[in-house]
């Protein structure tokens, strides 16, 4: 999707929660619905001290055409617990959300999102990146194929992917892949990806900053030669430890880490001009 006629687009990095630092990064950048739109990274939920209230908040706004969203790993992971298919784990801080009265209609809207998105033609958004051997359009197609499962009529069908989701194998993309272990690598390289060969297989464990020691023959996925990079510049947020690093031109991270004491970012597409509020809440 792509929106015509408006001043800004801003692109928010994980929100995790954080409610009030959402509210307050709006104040900063001033932003007007019948102007500007928001394009947020996914992680809308968890961990922070109000998951119900962002999300409520959110689902709002993209229902009035005010914001649109990509899911994020913490987000699937709500599904997950919603349908019963994992256990609440109390640093989730997701119980608001299943409980609440309107938990139904929050969780059938969460799972119709998409895993990725164009905020216009020379920018493309996942939660966590893009592998350096897709290209833009082959990454949106193939998160579509998680979005038809996940938002399929039959609930029998999400849950069974559901079920079937985590997991680290396969860890290297092949377009031979087939059933749930092709749903699977397509769902960890749009969510979960940090670190990868290159090759493109994936790492799961490594969590730390650029200077941390990474495993061996394992670099950050946009240190690779990257196609979709050729065509678009990608935003994603995921990787706390980035703090919205401009990783390059054509790459740019939006996750600040709020929900772990440091600050909730907004990435102005216009300017490419970042602002960012700490977390009220830390």
């Amino acid at each position: 999707m792509s929106v015509k006629n408006v001043r800004y687009n801003y692109v928010i990095g994980d929100v995790q929660g954080c409610f009030e630092a959402l509210k307050a990064l709006l104040r900063q950048i001033q932003f007007d619905a019948d102007q500007d739109f928001l394009w947020f990274a996914g992680d809308l939920v968890a961990r922070g001290e109000n998951s119900l209230g962002a999300l409520r908040f959110i689902k709002k706004l993209v229902e009035q055409g005010h914001a649109a969203t990509v899911l994020g790993n913490h987000d699937l992971n709500l599904l997950a617990v919603a349908r019963g298919i994992k256990p609440s784990k109390p640093n989730d801080q997701i119980d608001d959300v299943i409980h609440a009265l309107e938990s139904d209609d929050l969780i059938d809207w969460l799972r119709r999102q998409p895993l990725c998105l164009f905020p216009n033609e020379h920018t493309v958004l996942t939660h966590a990146g893009i592998p350096c051997n897709w290209s833009a359009e082959q990454a949106a197609e193939l998160a579509k194929e998680v979005q038809s499962v996940i938002a399929h009529d039959d609930f029998a069908v999400m849950d069974a992917f559901l079920s079937h989701m985590y997991g680290k194998p396969p860890d290297l993309w092949s377009d031979d892949l087939q059933g749930h272990e092709r749903l699977r690598c397509i769902t960890n390289y749009l969510t979960r990806m940090r670190l990868t060969d290159a090759t493109g297989r994936l790492e799961f464990s490594f969590k730390d900053s650029l200077t941390d020691p990474m495993p061996e023959g394992f670099k950050p996925w946009f240190e690779f030669e990257s196609q979709a990079a050729k065509t678009h510049q990608v935003l994603f947020g995921h990787w706390a430890a980035l703090q919205g690093k401009t990783l390059s031109e054509q790459i740019q991270n939006v996750d600040g880490g709020c929900v772990w004491g440091n600050q909730l970012l907004a990435y102005r597409l216009e300017d490419q001009q970042l602002f960012a509020v700490d977390n009220p809440c830390a």
